[in-house]
């Protein structure tokens, strides 16, 4: 393929990638981002692959393009909505994995002829695309770990931490400039190696001291990590398509980290240094005695709702455990059939991703327009009659606003208590993600539901 087909190819992708991410920021044009982010990236790899720059075995080359593409297909029928984060977070393993491998081959690469101030920029290329990649390699594997339930939620503070990430940062530095100064004669392997070592234990180290409630913002930094990784191997390979889509990747990973934050009243570096449930103070542990919990059951529940003029549902993460989106969708048609007004409220990081509640409610087709983020309808809870709260708990917890030293104090959360009545959908009395007792259950206008939610919610939906 001529390389002037192979420029326009690529300009195409990139305005498709450009289109997808305009449309990916919607629910409502959602599906049209992804259609526009498939074409984009079949025509990405068809240009590559029968582009001047490959020149290799083509059996070879297809043959790992079809065992990719089916595992992906795979993993794709497999995995259930609940386990998207866990998802999410492996495949941003495998960029960083494909950044390190990738820089070691260029570093090896006999055929590449660069000399003087050339030779050097690339050797930077090199060292900071494998940076950047072992970095993503590892955290994301310790984040899939965290959100599958293999390694424990909790921060892992070592001692003088912040001492150890500056010390391994100006080692980083150093072996950077060994490795420049050496590469020229061959002989920059050692502390490239070195040097990817200290990186991956940094990847580890840095999202081990991350708490569960901080997960989401995690998620989100990885994403951008992997675009940056990308963009770097792009450079690695004198791919100006690579470079570009890194870099949408990566800008559009950092904004929604941001986001997040603010919409957490955090700032990033505070994440990085240690996030949500490093501690718990004496006010907010799930030791201190707070109380008794009134209980309700599926009768009580449904007459409430039935008398109601206000309802709003706020979904957690235990909604996608239960899988209960499709009966919450039926159950909110039967109220708007009765004349109820039914709104949902959603907080930027319910569940274990950015977007996870929304993509729930959409695959259950509850109509986009009554669906609210968090700022939008916060002020609208005194004139709500019910509040059901259904798997959540940190986005609902008064404590945030209310104890300077809880671990999520400063956090803004959705404040269902200021309506009439609250329904809370729990199977026990366990702490959140972020492992904060919450007190908006053992307050006098809250009620609990215990069980199974999708199980309790059909029972509900029998009573309407």
């Amino acid at each position: 393929m001529p390389i002037g087909i192979v420029t326009v190819a690529y300009i195409g992708a990139t305005i498709l990638f450009i289109l997808a991410l305009s449309g990916l920021s919607n629910p409502e044009t959602a599906r049209n981002g992804n259609l526009y982010a498939i074409v984009g990236m079949t025509i990405a790899l068809l240009a590559t692959i029968f582009g001047p720059a490959v020149t290799a075995n083509y059996g070879v080359l297809i043959g790992a393009v079809a065992i990719g593409g089916a595992i992906g297909l795979v993993l794709a029928r497999r995995v259930q909505m609940t386990q998207m984060p866990e998802l999410v977070a492996i495949l941003h393993s495998l960029v960083g994995m494909a950044a390190v491998f990738v820089g070691f081959a260029s570093f090896a690469d006999p055929n590449a002829h660069f000399v003087g101030v050339e030779k050097t920029i690339h050797d930077i290329e090199i060292y900071i695309g494998i940076l950047i990649g072992a970095v993503t390699f590892s955290g994301s594997v310790i984040a899939f770990g965290k959100l599958s339930g293999k390694i424990t939620g909790n921060a892992m503070i070592l001692p003088a931490r912040h001492w150890l990430n500056l010390g391994l940062l100006l080692i980083t530095i150093w072996l950077g400039m060994q490795f420049v100064q050496q590469a020229p004669a061959g002989n920059g392997m050692v502390p490239l190696l070195i040097m990817t070592g200290i990186a991956l234990l940094f990847g580890v180290h840095m999202v081990m001291a991350i708490g569960g409630a901080d997960m989401p913002v995690v998620i989100s930094m990885l994403n951008s990590y992997s675009g940056w990784a990308a963009s770097a191997t792009g450079f690695m390979l004198s791919n100006d398509l690579l470079i570009v889509t890194g870099a949408l990747v990566g800008s559009s990973g950092a904004i929604l980290s941001y986001i997040m934050c603010r919409a957490m009243n955090r700032k990033f570096l505070s994440v990085i240094a240690g996030g949500f449930g490093t501690t718990s103070s004496s006010g907010s542990g799930g030791e201190v005695d707070q109380g008794e919990v009134i209980a309700i059951d599926t009768t009580e529940t449904a007459e409430l709702l039935k008398n109601a003029k206000e309802v709003m549902i706020i979904p957690g993460y235990g909604m996608a455990v239960a899988q209960a989106q499709h009966t919450v969708h039926e159950i909110t048609k039967k109220l708007r059939d009765k004349g109820i007004n039914v709104r949902f409220g959603i907080h930027p990081v319910a569940g274990r991703m950015p977007g996870h509640m929304n993509v729930l409610l959409a695959e259950a087709k509850v109509p986009y327009d009554i669906v609210f983020e968090m700022d939008e309808i916060n002020e609208d809870f005194p004139d709500v009659d019910v509040s059901i709260v259904i798997g959540a708990n940190d986005i609902v917890n008064p404590s945030a606003l209310t104890d300077p030293d809880s671990p999520i104090a400063g956090m803004p959360v959705l404040e269902c208590w200021k309506g009439d009545t609250t329904i809370v959908l729990k199977r026990s009395m366990a702490t959140g993600y972020a492992g904060v007792q919450n007190p908006l259950f053992f307050l006098d206008n809250t009620r609990m539901l215990f069980g199974d939610a999708k199980e309790t919610l059909d029972k509900v939906l029998a009573e309407l």
